[in-house]
C-alpha cells in the first residue's frame, strides 16, 4: 500500500509534473513558429538570435554575444563562422587583445536587419488579441525565471 508521502514523490515524477518540460516544449514549438519565417533568409533560429544582438550592440566580442544569447563559446563559433561565410559578420582578434574576437556586421548583415523587420509581427498575426496582455506576462515571469536561474549559477556551493 502506498503511503501518501510515496503518491506525492510519484505524482513529482510524472512529465505533467515538471516545469522544465514545459518549457522545453515550449521552446521547441516557438522555434518551429519562426522556421517557415527565417528558412527563406536562409537563417537558423539562434542565428536569428546572434543577429538581434548584433543588430543592437555590434561590434562587440564573442564573449559578450555568449553572455547575451546564453550560449558557450563551443556552440557560439561555429555559428559565427556560419555567419561569417553567409556574409553577414566579420571576426577579428582585437588589436590590444588577442585573446578577444570582435564580431562586427557587413553591410549585407545590417542590410539583413530590414528583412527580418516584420518578423515579430508575422509571427504575433496568429495569436488572439486576448491573449496578447497574457503573452506579456508570461515573458515577465520568463525574465524573472531566468533572472534566478543565473543568480544561483553566480551563487557559490
Amino acid at each position: 500500500m502506498k503511503t501518501c508521502n510515496q503518491s506525492s514523490q510519484a505524482s513529482l515524477l510524472r512529465l505533467d509534473s515538471q516545469l522544465c518540460f514545459s518549457l522545453y516544449a515550449a521552446s521547441r514549438l516557438m522555434t518551429r513558429a519562426y522556421q517557415p519565417l527565417l528558412e527563406p533568409l536562409g537563417l537558423t533560429y539562434p542565428q536569428y538570435v546572434v543577429l538581434l544582438v548584433l543588430w543592437e550592440d555590434a561590434p562587440c566580442s564573442v564573449s559578450q554575444v555568449g553572455q547575451r544569447v546564453m550560449l558557450n563559446s563551443n556552440t557560439l563559433t561555429p555559428l559565427l563562422k556560419r555567419l561569417e561565410q553567409l556574409g553577414y559578420v566579420t571576426r577579428a582578434r582585437n588589436a590590444d587583445d588577442e585573446r578577444v574576437v570582435e564580431v562586427a556586421l557587413t553591410t549585407a548583415g545590417r542590410k539583413l536587419r530590414g528583412k527580418c523587420a516584420g518578423i515579430p509581427q508575422k509571427l504575433m498575426e496568429g495569436v488572439p488579441a486576448d491573449s496578447l496582455d497574457e503573452l506579456l506576462q508570461l515573458k515577465g515571469s520568463l525574465d524573472r525565471l531566468i533572472g534566478l536561474m543565473v543568480a544561483s549559477e553566480a551563487e557559490p556551493v
